[in-house]
């Protein structure tokens, strides 16, 4: 099943943009009458049928509107962006695919990165939305200052630190059924400094387990751990 966007539909808009249409007709080879599945990423799927098979702009007609079943939890990434744009990238389209719904990229004392394509990062999540067949676009945030995600109100909050000291996993920290948020840091870490603003903004500081992970990797590591817990 291909899955097609178009976020203005609760707004009454009942075609596919340029690049969702010219998809749908000029390389899947829809024609008028054909079924579609739409999404519009706020929770929604559409079966829709085509009106008009225009390859600049597709129309369709809704024949019926399905709610994606809600989660009891939601997961919240924080993550200091790689030196490498492709890395953060890979991760946001990762993360996506598992099931994520905020992710903040966050400036700390230790990021190399401080220019970043918010836009790019959006569209690599809309394509992992259709990819994986969901109904909601996480939101994505940032370039955000760290001190902007101390005052963080979920129910759950970590800060991932690589600590040989810490024993305690984030699998064992978790209780399902919360809201989360988890920092992620730079590949240097974040400072001491940062750890602590943290720690007396009732974060609480979480093992990802023995290896010593890529920033990327962290965050994905968080996200499934997070979503396992649920399942």
């Amino acid at each position: 099943m291909n899955l097609f966007y178009q976020p203005l539909i609760p707004q009454g808009i009942s075609y596919l943009d340029a690049d969702e249409s010219r998809h749908c007709v000029k390389v899947l080879r829809h024609t008028v009458g054909d079924t579609l599945r739409i999404t519009d990423g706020h929770g929604f799927f559409y079966d829709a049928v085509i009106t008009k098979a225009d390859d600049r702009q597709c129309t369709f007609r809704i024949a019926e509107k399905i709610a994606q079943p809600l989660r009891n939890f939601t997961v919240h990434i924080a993550i200091s962006p790689t030196k490498n744009a492709d890395r953060i990238e890979w991760f946001v389209e990762k993360a996506v695919e598992f099931g994520v719904d905020t992710i903040s990229i966050v400036e700390c004392e230790n990021t190399e990165r401080t220019y970043l394509k918010k836009e790019r990062l959006e569209k690599v999540a809309i394509s992992a939305m259709k990819q994986s067949l969901k109904a909601t676009l996480p939101r994505i945030e940032g370039l955000l200052p760290f001190q902007d995600i101390l005052g963080s109100n979920a129910t759950q909050k970590f800060i991932a630190y690589v600590d040989q000291q810490n024993p305690d996993h984030l699998k064992n920290m978790a209780t399902a059924g919360k809201d989360y948020v988890v920092l992620i840091g730079p590949e240097g870490d974040f400072s001491l400094d940062e750890l602590n603003a943290a720690l007396q903004n009732g974060f609480k500081k979480v093992s990802l387990g023995p290896s010593r992970l890529r920033t990327e990797t962290a965050g994905l590591a968080a996200c499934h751990i997070l979503n396992l817990i649920n399942n």
